[in-house]
Formats: structure tokens, sequence, C-alpha cells
């Protein structure tokens, strides 16, 4: 199995940006694809952004996409997710998940392996 980590969230005014990484141990962090969802309060988890094996494929949620930008570095056993012109719409918990299917998924259910979440909190 594989041990996932997140880091990088924080307090930032809206139209700000934030990175959030996600360091990975135990088996080789290139058999998964990767992805990011959020959680805010009194609403489901929800998918943000994925990113295939390679990183030659990723996938956005439409709330996110021209905002966010997903990638990872296998070197590194890490996966990002670069936050731009957030809004307080983007205000949740961030989790990491690894998936080992054979393609990118969306539903929260496909993901075997999660992080413990990283704050995100936009101020108007």
């Amino acid at each position: 199995q594989v041990q996932l980590v997140e880091s990088g969230g924080g307090l930032v005014q809206a139209g700000g940006s934030l990175r959030l990484s996600c360091a990975a141990s135990g088996r080789t962090f290139s058999n998964y694809i990767m992805g990011w969802f959020r959680q805010a309060p009194g609403k489901e988890r929800e998918f943000v952004s994925a990113i295939s094996r390679s990183g030659g494929s990723t996938n956005y949620a439409d709330s996110v996409k021209g905002r966010f930008t997903i990638a990872r570095d296998n070197a590194k056993n890490t996966v990002y997710l670069q936050m731009n012109s957030l809004n307080p719409e983007d205000t949740a918990v961030y989790y990491c998940a690894a998936d080992e299917g054979p393609f990118i998924r969306t539903m929260t259910k496909a993901y075997e392996y999660w992080g413990q979440g990283t704050q995100v909190s936009v101020s108007s």
C-alpha cells in the first residue's frame, strides 16, 4: 500500500494562490493515478483534479479549470496542486488520493488510498 501526506494548506485572501503537495511513501509511486479531492463543511467530498501515472494526462473539475494545475514528480514521489485565483468557494479540506485503476477516474470510491487532508481557507 501507499501512505500519503498532504501539506501546503493555509489561509489566503481571495485572488491569492497556494500550492499543495502530497508526498507518497510505500509502494512505487508511479504505479498510481493520483487525485485531489476536497470537502467543504456540510458537503460531500468532491473531485478536483487527477493525473495519470506518467503525468501526460490530467483531468479537472469544471469549477477549477483554468485556475488549478496538477503535476507530479515521480522521482520525488510527490504530486502537486497549484491553485491560483482562489475564491471563498474553494475553502475546504483538500485530500490527496491514489488509485490503482487503469485510467483516470473522478469518483471518490475509485481511490483506494487517502491522505489526512490539509485545510485551505480563502477569505473574501
